[in-house]
């Protein structure tokens, strides 16, 4: 196939650079929604569970292997598709405030679901969408900011494919009493600085592709592989 073509037909040409330098065809509505967030460096006593120098942190998902996921530039970890989920080896099991910077490569021979997925999973239960849904209007609970299967974000947040963003996310497990749930789970995100979620309920014990098990148990941070190359950076928890 010829290189030009390669551009209009990414998700077909496996050689083609998912994070290019100067996509061709990538509109903007605003200058700004292709400037990175500003990366937030980890305050002291923070848990730092991605520094972008190892993967000695992490886990597959899929028989607890070494995590094999691709180590790029500036500090960042490429996800490798069909490799499986990684999971921190760090487990969460108080509330906690997490960091998550993140961004989506570009696919424009993809749409919805296949392009630019992934998912922040908290204790591998709860997932916050990871989606390239630069433009949509009316984000839905499957989109960029979406808890999956549980709320909508207020606003789409989003910025272009190949920016730098960032999650900011207040997680309060639920709370089980002799076996029973005597209070769920909480959960508030912040995207590139604009609240998106408040203080929403979490009714799920689990949702879609999460690990599930005993809800009442603690439970990792999960990166999901949904087969596109999304690319994740400093990632760090404060516990509250």
């Amino acid at each position: 196939m010829l290189p030009s073509l390669c551009v209009a037909v990414s998700l077909l040409c496996p050689s083609a650079d998912p994070f290019p330098a100067k996509p061709e065809g990538l509109k903007l509505a605003k200058p700004e929604d292709g400037v990175d967030t500003p990366s937030t460096p980890a305050p002291a006593g923070a848990i730092v569970l991605l520094d972008g120098k190892s993967l000695e942190g992490w886990t597959h998902r899929n028989g607890g292997k070494a995590a094999a996921w691709k180590l790029a530039s500036g500090g960042a970890v490429e996800v490798v598709p069909g490799t499986s989920d990684l999971l921190s080896k760090h487990m969460i099991d108080s509330p906690v405030r997490l960091h998550v910077e993140f961004r989506t490569p570009w696919m424009p021979g993809s749409k919805g679901q296949g392009r630019g997925n992934s998912g922040v999973y908290l204790q591998g239960r709860y997932e916050v969408q990871v989606l390239d849904s630069y433009g949509i209007e009316k984000p839905g609970e499957g989109d960029c900011g979406g808890i999956y299967g549980i709320a909508k974000p207020k606003t789409n947040a989003c910025k272009a494919p190949l920016a730098w963003q960032a999650y900011d996310i207040d997680f309060t497990p639920p709370v089980f009493e002799g076996g029973k749930k005597s209070k769920p789970g909480v959960i508030s995100v912040t995207l590139n600085g604009v609240l998106i979620h408040e203080n929403v309920t979490i009714t799920k014990d689990n949702t879609t592709s999460g690990l599930g098990g005993d809800p009442s148990t603690p439970g990792p941070l999960l990166l999901q592989d949904h087969g596109n190359p999304v690319q994740y950076r400093n990632i760090w928890l404060m516990k509250k």
